[in-house]
């Protein structure tokens, strides 16, 4: 048989090579995955158990990658006048390189700022999910069961709360999601005497999710309570602790972009906004030389 030596060692090098980087990776991956008792678990999720469920599942996702949510919620503040297709095209344009599960919490930057000042709760929380996805669900809802029963959790006008065993909370209008403000120290204890329970829950602020969110799951999210289960895109989350490294949600109208460094991705969203605000500063220019010479 012909030898071809260049070839040999160069399958040779590159085996090696492989071979080396599975050697550095696997010590991140092969870590055994935490513990967390009923009562932690409680803890972790009483700030957003009474999320709606869509917004619940985008959170839980996005919670498995916390080392992106710093930046997102930077460029979610930095954009805070833009909504709507404007707010999706910028999100497209800028050729973010975080997960899609990041960047659907974009249009709530109250969401993303809680997260990002409450680092160490977004790691309990997104470890939590990969290591033990039913036990968090069944925290949510033993949440849920208790500001039911001492009457915060209650259908309104922003909110349907339905179910028997698994309790539900879903927005009145599928495509504008509002986003709960509570204190997880009133709405799960008992009301004190004349307590008014009906404004423990406040609902000032929400997000019109049109068409133009789809791409990131918005109107295909659910939470399947019986079966643990999250669905963004109507498909099955997958991810967890032991295939987080390879796993790979389907996201059929993101393209996922990957920026050689932090540095060429933070020149890159610069370069973009600068775009915009010389397009926004030239349109009201316009518009005042039109009105002066009215």
């Amino acid at each position: 048989m012909r030898q071809f030596p260049f070839a040999r060692r160069l399958f040779t090098s590159l085996l090696s090579l492989v071979v080396s980087l599975s050697l550095v990776a696997a010590p991140a991956f092969a870590q055994a995955p935490p513990a967390f008792t009923g009562e932690q678990l409680d803890r972790i999720v009483s700030r957003i158990a009474l999320y709606p469920d869509p917004l619940l599942a985008q959170v839980l996702t996005a919670s498995t990658f916390p080392e992106q949510i710093t930046d997102a919620a930077n460029w979610a503040d930095q954009h805070h006048y833009l909504t709507g297709q404007q707010l999706a095209n910028a999100i497209q344009e800028d050729q973010l390189p975080w997960d899609p599960s990041v960047q659907a919490l974009l249009p709530f930057p109250s969401v993303l700022d809680m997260m990002a000042s409450e680092m160490p709760w977004v790691n309990d929380l997104g470890n939590a999910v990969l290591a033990d996805r039913t036990g968090v669900m069944d925290a949510v809802q033993r949440m849920r069961h208790k500001a039911k029963e001492y009457g915060y959790l209650r259908t309104g006008p922003q909110i349907v709360v339905a179910g028997g065993p698994y309790l539900t909370i879903e927005p009145v209008n599928p495509e504008f999601v509002v986003v709960p403000a509570y204190d997880p120290l009133i709405v799960f204890a008992p009301p004190r005497p004349g307590f008014f329970v009906g404004g423990a829950i406040g609902f000032g602020f929400g997000v019109a999710i049109g068409a133009w969110f789809h791409p990131w799951g918005w109107g295909a999210c659910r939470i399947g309570w019986d079966t643990h289960a999250i669905f963004i895109n109507n498909v099955r989350w997958e991810r967890t602790w032991v295939n987080r490294g390879v796993y790979v949600h389907p996201y059929p109208g993101i393209h996922r972009y990957v920026a050689a460094n932090r540095i060429e991705h933070h020149e890159l969203i610069r370069r973009s906004e600068a775009e915009r605000a010389a397009a926004r500063n030239g349109h009201e220019s316009h518009e005042e030389h039109e009105h002066h010479h009215r």
